[in-house]
């Protein structure tokens, strides 16, 4: 919220692919929804071990593997036979995922790397099945080469799928968080049932290191709450009657009664699920490049394959173009290039969700890292959103304490957010706060209880009026920083006043910092008077304060920035900061843990600290180094190799067999998978990236 509170008594103001967009991949490979990825994982694990062991007969009895190893074959007709026998199989069913990609790929129109593959294990089985009956010369009779591609290409498909399924089981850990079971309370019974049972309304059970079974508000108890699975914050909330719980988070010492008030999809781990789900299988620029880029490289290779069979076929070497051609389409297929960009951002967005970042837009986590300026709505960001006891200032013989238990004793019955606050410090200070008799509330006035003996009032400028006794000195200056000032009265006479104020949150300091210390405007937004922002700038070393700004026209004063030439990110409640978050560069909706369902925002952050946009920041600058590492491993490994493949260095004896080539490739593959996966040792706790980004500076 962005409004402050009024005078005491008055109104308060206050999928994750790595082929996303190869959909023509999907249907050949059979790589499915994210439920899928576990079983193609097992398939191929299979089918390569399956295709390694008939392997072994094929590249054994091939006679140009014996002559270059050289050792004899079995004497016998049969032996001759085995590698074309087991060689076709190997091509027709080890070689199956690579033919239908091919087909999908030709009937969709779009050439990529199956059709490459397809197309060079083709040439390879019809080649040697010409040299096994004598039509091509003997030369060609590479079935060893052909077994060694299948195996080396289901090997680099096991490794990807490996990887997919790693990234993919995000969604499957945040199911787990719900208990198999739910206690609910029926009568004076206690029984179990499964949580899919639940309506709203029903009271559960959660006892001392359960899970809670849905989204509810505690009725009974008192316990610390483990939600570093919601929120990414390590350490336990305090959860008492009366506060929100949210489905997944654990009660670690005690036990409590919840009232169940969402159910099913209508949960916040629900709605996270949902937020994983929907970034990992939305498209990203970075991932739409590395698309055209596999494109590109479909008939760069094909260009360099007609080229090589050319030119080796007019240098009277027809053998060497039939070989050095379908090397050349085995090294240049953009394996690794399709698995470069979109298994980064998959791990990228998986590893966000376990750290409490959850990112709607991918877009949104490539821009964060070319924001210049942030601009944080001021309540319940910045702040705590709620008014605290700041400073007591006392009259006379009486201390802090005294003054804070009197007035907390009269305040004890009043719901007023103002008495709350009162009460609550003098909870935070362990105050022993007497019964109070004879309480009464003015609106606009004050509260009047008896304490003890003692008459106490607490109020604002018209109690002193009724009493005409004057404010203390210190209420002037507290006035001038937007501070809301409650005297205390006791028979008759000022013994003290209170500063309240929405009290700026402790790690508020931290992350400013940090953002200068990256290079990055820091701009405050808010709706309360000049004053109070301005209070809360000086202290935080906030650049540029808007103030006095209405919800609806937030939106215009981050196009003022934007027209000022600045990436802006805007941090905010997700409330009334909605059409703001849809005009930044990249909006981030933070302290949302309770409420991950905000269209508005790219990026949801589950936690109140508004350290985690260095998180953001962090994760968008870690995941963009990745990309543009694999990127350049991907493209510059095909650049390089495709000539050494052409056999452009053959006139000095240099030349790349196919079996080599296809080891190069599937090589590639798993480098760019494994750099991918180290992505995953992030550290995204808000306090470990404002560090490491202070350190970097």
């Amino acid at each position: 919220m962005s409004s402050s509170p009024g005078p005491h008594h008055a109104t308060v103001e206050h999928r994750a692919d790595p082929h996303a967009g190869h959909e023509h991949h999907d249907e050949h490979a059979g790589h499915g929804g994210h439920a899928g990825h576990g079983d193609h994982v097992g398939q191929f694990r299979r089918l390569f071990w399956i295709m390694l062991a008939l392997a072994v007969p094929v590249v054994g009895f091939n006679d140009m593997f014996a002559d270059l190893i050289g050792y004899a074959l079995p004497h016998g007709g049969w032996a001759r036979w085995v590698s074309p026998v087991l060689g076709t199989v190997m091509y027709a069913w080890g070689g199956s995922p690579f033919l239908t990609g091919a087909v999908s790929e030709i009937r969709a129109r779009k050439p990529g790397m199956m059709l490459l593959i397809g197309l060079a294990i083709t040439v390879a089985f019809i080649a040697s099945w010409g040299a096994s009956v004598g039509i091509l010369d003997h030369a060609l009779n590479f079935w060893w080469e052909l077994a060694l591609l299948v195996v080396i290409m289901l090997l680099g498909h096991w490794i990807e799928m490996r990887s997919l399924a790693q990234t993919t089981s995000a969604l499957d850990s945040l199911a787990a968080l719900l208990p198999d079971e739910a206690e609910r309370v029926e009568g004076d019974e206690v029984v179990t049932v499964p949580p899919s049972s639940l309506a709203v309304g029903d009271v559960v059970v959660v006892r001392p290191g359960a899970s809670v079974p849905a989204d509810g508000r505690v009725v009974e108890g008192s316990a610390s709450m483990d939600e570093s699975m919601i929120t990414g914050e390590s350490a336990t909330v305090r959860r008492s009657a009366g506060d929100a719980v949210v489905a997944g988070t654990v009660a670690t010492d005690s036990g409590l009664r919840v009232e169940v008030t969402a159910t099913g999809d209508d949960t916040s781990l629900a709605g996270i699920q949902r937020l994983v789900s929907d970034a990992q299988s939305s498209s990203s620029r970075a991932q739409r490049i590395a698309d055209t880029a596999a494109g590109w490289l479909f008939w760069f290779a094909l260009g360099a394959a007609v080229i090589t069979a050319i030119v080796w076929s007019l240098l009277g070497l027809p053998d060497d173009a039939v070989i050095r051609t379908i090397t050349v389409l085995v090294i240049a297929c953009p394996h690794a290039l399709g698995l470069a960009i979109p298994l980064v951002v998959s791990i990228a967005t998986e590893r966000s969700a376990r750290g409490g970042v959850l990112v709607k837009d991918r877009l949104a986590l490539e821009s964060m890292r070319t924001v210049d300026t942030v601009l944080f709505d001021k309540t319940g960001t910045l702040t705590l959103g709620e008014p605290t006891v700041t400073a007591i200032e006392t009259a006379g013989d009486r201390t802090r304490d005294d003054v804070l238990a009197l007035a907390a004793a009269a305040e004890s019955d009043s719901e007023h957010p103002l008495a709350r606050a009162v009460v609550t410090a003098a909870r935070h200070r362990e105050l022993t706060v007497q019964r109070a008799g004879d309480f009464s509330s003015s609106p606009a006035v004050g509260v009047r209880a008896v304490v003890d003996v003692t008459t106490v009032e607490v109020g604002g400028p018209y109690l002193l009026e009724q009493h005409g006794l004057a404010e203390l000195p210190v209420a002037e200056t507290w006035r001038s920083e937007g501070a809301i000032i409650l005297h205390v009265v006791a028979d008759g006479e000022v013994i003290g006043a209170l500063r309240l104020a929405d009290e700026i949150r402790s790690e508020s300091r931290d992350a400013v910092a940090a953002l200068h210390a990256v290079g990055v405007q820091v701009v405050m937004i808010t709706g309360d008077a000049r004053a109070v922002a301005e209070a809360v700038a000086a202290e935080l070393g906030i650049d540029r304060v808007f103030a006095g700004v209405r919800p609806e026209d937030k939106a215009a004063k981050v196009a003022e920035l934007q027209g000022e030439g600045r990436r802006v990110a805007m941090v905010g409640d997700g409330v009334n900061d909605a059409p703001a978050l849809a005009q930044a560069d990249v909006g981030l909706a933070i302290g949302a843990g309770t409420d991950v369902a905000i269209g508005s925002a790219g990026v949801v952050l589950a936690s109140s600290d508004p350290r985690s946009v260095l998180s953001v920041i962090d994760l968008s600058r870690e995941a963009y180094r990745k990309m543009k590492q694999n990127l350049w491993w991907a493209a510059g490994y095909n650049l390089l190799s495709v000539p050494l493949a052409a056999g452009v260095l053959a006139p000095v004896g240099v030349v790349l067999p196919m079996s080599v080539g296809a080891i190069l490739m599937s090589a590639s593959t798993v480098v760019v998978a494994l750099n991918a996966q180290l992505l995953r040792r992030l550290d995204l706790r808000p306090e470990a990236s404002t560090a490491k980004l202070r350190e970097s500076a």
